[in-house]
């Protein structure tokens, strides 16, 4: 017995024991483990590690030297904590990962970044580079740039994100890498104080031929890229997120030079009409999203419409102005018959403009509808009722009732998901209702329920929202002031619902103390 006991041990050893190479070679006898991979091809190993989740890339480094050999050479993708001790590792980390063609940096504000020095060297071992992102690198100036763009001209997809460096790293990139394609630029240092006039501006540059994206984010100046942008002619892609200053005479300069934007992404950035109308010149556009934009009205919005007739998604957020609603939709309907996904929020529409689009626009297959004061049972049994190629139907804080809902099982034949939040007129009932009309039909229903409000003698209501149990209230006050993550609001909520809770208790047990004393 305990010989057959052994032998089960060395041959299970020999299937799952590989050996270290330089170790001699193998012996038949059956104490000697063997490595089942040395018959493997690098070629075939690699392929294997590539389809493996980082973490396991990495036990499998720690196998034997051909795995760890192998792994770094086919490992072409690398994240790095920026921190000024990299500069060390940097000759031996990059050595063993010689194929890196991805590479991404990033530091964080409680620790130095990494320098200069540390950069360049980096760039003179990753001269194959193809993407580079870079997040809170605060110590890389213009002339780190400078030398990192001179050595990585292969660069196509950059992202910068809170550095240090400014319009001169910039426009040196621009200079040398030729096939630059995709730019993103978030919070830059060096960019902020410039202003007035005769500063230098960012662009053209030698990329401008090959660029297809730009994502300008967070930038106090960030017209400074107002060259780079209007000459950028083959641009398909136009992001710009919450950018400070003017920004109609740039897309006045875009309109008039690039007509290849096909995908438009403007969020709460100061431009009104005039910037709609060059924006619309760009006859080409497919995606168009307008947030919280309030100087846009129905008249920028109808000439979108007329001029861009192979829209196919339509985002407005219209922050509540009512600057936007059945007027320039009507437009949108008559015009852009291609449309395929709607997304309104903030928005009153009626039933007048969504008959006319779910009419017209006989592709609709996406529509959102939320935050809308006028988007009721008559307008969802509108939509119900002729918009026959919806697939996916939201709508969030409107005043629907379980009659719309019920319209849903009798319409939208192609209909495959519907999510209701934060309607006080649906109900589980109307939900488990167009469940059971339509059994494939994926139904999400997330509405808080509204508990019975108890009125006092002066008119007041008392427990009118419902709370956690206190159990769960009590600790929060050890914790509210140390915690950062959650909201002001938040923290006030709980810290209001302790001190009631404290109060009680504390009467209770005055309560009691006063009672063992009188016994």
């Amino acid at each position: 017995m305990g010989q057959s006991t052994s032998t089960f041990r060395r041959s299970k050893a020999s299937f799952t024991s590989p050996v270290l190479p330089n170790e001699g070679e193998h012996n038949s006898g059956a104490d000697e483990p063997y490595d089942c991979t040395s018959n493997l091809p690098d070629e075939c190993l690699s392929l294997i590690f590539q389809s493996l989740t980082c973490a396991d890339r990495k036990r499998c480094s720690l196998v034997c030297r051909r795995w760890l050999t192998i792994e770094g050479q086919c490992r072409h993708r690398l994240s790095l904590k920026a921190q000024s001790d990299l500069i060390s590792v940097i000759p031996s980390l990059f050595s063993r990962f010689d194929s890196v063609t991805k590479l991404v940096l990033r530091s964080d504000r409680r620790s130095l970044g990494i320098c200069d020095n540390a950069f360049v060297m980096i760039s003179a071992r990753c001269r194959n580079l193809t993407r580079l992102k870079l997040r809170g690198c605060r110590e890389i100036s213009d002339k780190g740039m400078v030398a990192f763009s001179g050595n990585c001209r292969s660069l196509k997809k950059v992202s910068f994100g809170s550095c240090g460096f400014g319009v001169k790293g910039v426009n040196a990139l621009l200079n040398n890498c030729l096939g630059l394609e995709e730019l993103s630029v978030k919070r830059l240092r060096g960019i902020n104080n410039v202003a007035g006039a005769g500063v230098e501006l960012i662009g053209p540059g030698a990329a401008v031929g090959s660029l297809k994206m730009i994502c300008l984010k967070e930038l106090h100046n960030g017209q400074c890229f107002a060259p780079l942008l209007s000459g950028a002619k083959g641009l398909r892609t136009l992001k710009i997120f919450r950018c400070s200053g003017d920004w109609d005479r740039v897309f006045q300069a875009v309109g008039n030079q690039v007509n290849a934007i096909v995908e438009i992404h403007l969020e709460r950035i100061q431009m009104s009409d005039l910037g709609l109308t060059a924006l619309s010149k760009c006859s080409g556009v497919e995606v168009l999203h307008l947030v919280k934009t309030p100087d846009c009205t129905n008249a920028g919005l109808a000439l979108v419409a007329e001029r861009c007739k192979l829209l196919r998604k339509l985002h407005i957020d219209g922050w509540k102005t009512n600057r936007i609603g059945d007027e320039g939709l009507i437009v949108v309907a008559k015009s852009c018959w291609n449309l395929q996904e709607l997304v309104l929020i903030g928005v009153n529409p009626t039933k007048l403009s969504l008959e006319a689009i779910v009419s017209n626009c006989l592709n609709l297959e996406r529509l959102a509808l939320c935050g809308s004061d006028t988007v009721g049972d008559t307008e969802l049994c509108c939509i119900a009722e002729k918009c026959l190629a919806l697939r996916k139907l939201c709508i969030k804080n409107c005043p629907i009732t379980d009659d719309g809902i019920k319209a849903l099982g009798t319409g939208c034949p192609n209909l495959l998901k519907v999510k209701v939040k934060k309607c006080r007129g649906v109900t589980t009932e109307g939900a488990d209702l167009l469940r059971t009309r339509r059994a494939l039909l994926v139904v999400n229903l997330d509405t808080p329920e509204t508990p019975i409000a108890e009125v006092n003698e002066g008119g007041a209501q008392a427990d009118a929202v419902e709370f956690p149990p206190p159990r769960l209230q009590i600790p929060t006050l050890g914790i509210a002031s140390g915690s950062t993550s959650r909201s002001t609001s938040f923290k006030s909520r709980l810290g209001f619902m302790s001190r009631g809770n404290l109060v009680v208790c504390a009467l209770k047990r005055l309560g009691s103390r006063s009672r063992s004393r009188n016994d």
